[in-house]
């Protein structure tokens, strides 16, 4: 059997800008290496989802694993604690958190406390949560990747039918967790208590008072949004007979693979941000590969570019992800590896986050069938061989390059 990657680039996909002479931000980096997998390989364009359907990280990658969003999403919280190191049992809320800037008057000034990291204190304003007991509820919280962070609800009569407490953009007030059922209102109430506890213990934080001092946004509230109880799930290796494992970088990601029972290959010098080491991360898949039958990986930076709406760090970061691939190929152009290379979303930057664009594809190895396609990008790779094909085809396409398939009838 053949072995294989899955190498994404998270949100590098995007919308032509008039200031790139309506180019994407794909089409104006500098991709040497993604234009030799896309020449070499077959190419085709991916919906995550389905066609329009705007995916978040998580449920796009639930259908690149192979596990339909549709059936196994329950909310992006528990896989984010599931990646911050939290376990998650049956009936937890489990919530993805913000570390966040409000002003006095409550109203929310960055949603991302100044991209706060995790040496400028994050663990230790988690701990302040952690182990608290609110209405009989224990709460559980770890911080994860820069200003993220997860929140577990532990008790009875718990219910993740709730609205985030986020408002997701700056200039308003961290509305309610308004409940969607009769049965979540308690855990609404909960959210809301939490949230305000959060202000009261980070307000005055020596951690803050120095951030203060030094200019920056202040980590004096947290946002909470994606509840949901953790789903049961075929493990990985049950489910397609291969042995799995990840190398990848933001919480979210790496409780998806765990919870599917990937194996989590973990890189110190991966930040998740601009500055990540995209070598390490390239060796790490590399020994990953010796011991794993298919290896997947994501690259955070592209999508940050996305979200800040600045072009040209998402270009800069986009190179820097053709770079990492290029470390990649050369470790496996002498194997029978196959690789595919793609996003796992759209982050065009003038609309500052996901859409429901399609993304490009290129597919590279030894069973693959060369279409024509001479460079990677949108609209290069919409006349390949591999023509349209959802997010939840692309773990079939790979097993029966590798081998690695069940034929479907006598």
């Amino acid at each position: 059997m053949a072995k294989g990657i899955i190498f994404i680039a998270d949100g590098m996909a995007g919308r032509p800008l008039a200031e790139l002479g309506g180019a994407t931000t794909i089409e104006a980096a500098e991709t040497p290496n993604m234009d030799l997998i896309a020449e070499q390989g077959e190419c085709g364009i991916l919906d995550p989802i389905a066609p329009g359907v705007r995916p978040g990280s998580d449920t796009a990658h639930l259908a690149l694993f192979g596990y339909d969003p549709y059936q196994y999403y329950t909310g992006r919280g528990p896989f984010e604690a599931i990646g911050a190191g939290l376990e998650v049992k049956g009936g937890d809320v489990a919530l993805r958190m913000n570390f966040a800037t409000i002003d006095d008057k409550g109203v929310v000034i960055d949603r991302r406390a100044g991209r706060i990291q995790e040496d400028e204190g994050t663990d230790e304003l988690a701990s302040l949560l952690n182990g608290l007991e609110i209405d009989g509820v224990k709460i559980l919280c770890k911080a994860s990747t820069a200003h993220r962070g997860a929140v577990i609800l532990r008790g009875e009569d718990l219910s993740g039918e709730i609205e985030d407490a986020d408002p997701h953009r700056e200039g308003s007030p961290i509305p309610k967790a308004r409940p969607l059922t009769e049965e979540a209102e308690r855990t609404a109430g909960l959210v809301d208590k939490l949230i305000e506890r959060a202000k009261e213990l980070f307000g005055d934080h020596p951690i803050n008072k120095k951030r203060q001092k030094e200019g920056k946004p202040t980590a004096n509230c947290i946002l909470l949004r994606g509840a949901g109880i953790a789903p049961r799930v075929q493990p990985f290796s049950e489910r397609y007979g291969i042995k799995g494992s990840a190398v990848v970088e933001v919480g979210l990601i790496r409780g998806i693979a765990r919870f599917l029972g990937l194996a989590l290959i973990d890189v110190p010098t991966a930040t998740g941000g601009y500055d990540t080491d995209e070598k390490a991360l390239a060796r790490a898949v590399l020994t990953a590969l010796k011991k794993y039958d298919l290896v997947f990986t994501n690259i955070k930076a592209p999508d940050l570019g996305g979200h800040d709406g600045d072009a040209i760090k998402k270009i800069s970061a986009i190179e820097k992800a053709d770079r990492m691939l290029g470390i990649i190929y050369e470790g496996i152009k002498e194997s029978d590896t196959h690789i595919a290379v793609l996003a796992d979303h759209s982050t065009p930057v003038a609309f500052r986050d996901h859409t429901g664009d399609s993304v490009p594809i290129a597919v590279w190895g030894k069973m693959t069938r060369p279409d024509g396609v001479t460079g990677f990008g949108e609209r290069p790779c919409s006349g390949g061989g591999l023509g349209r094909i959802r997010g939840m085809d692309l773990m079939p396409i790979m097993l029966n390059l590798m081998g690695a398939s069940e034929k479907f009838g006598a």
